[in-house]
């Protein structure tokens, strides 16, 4: 293991209310068609890269917390046949 830290999440953990976010998300009339779902995913402040972590094919990333139940464990691996098709141009505004 080359990194590990607390799982911090949840709204004691988040620089804004649920309720602000729901606020500004909902003010628009584009999220607000009847029938609709809205699925908010908050993620953590626990971040890898913050102390200069660099993965690789082949590193495994495994997340636990009791809530969730059994660990999730996930292994990094490159399709290059995927990103060999797409083609990204950066432009300024």
């Amino acid at each position: 293991m080359i990194f590990e830290k607390p799982f911090l999440s949840g709204e004691a953990n988040m620089s804004h209310s649920i309720a602000n976010l729901e606020h500004h998300h909902f003010k628009y009339g584009l999220f607000r068609h009847p029938g609709d779902v809205h699925v908010h995913m908050f993620g953590t402040a626990t971040l890898s890269f913050a102390d200069g972590i660099a993965t690789q094919p082949g590193d495994e990333f495994e997340i636990e917390a009791a809530d969730f139940g059994l660990p999730l464990r996930n292994r990094l691996a490159i399709d290059n046949s995927v990103h060999a098709k797409c083609r990204i141009a950066v432009r300024p505004l």
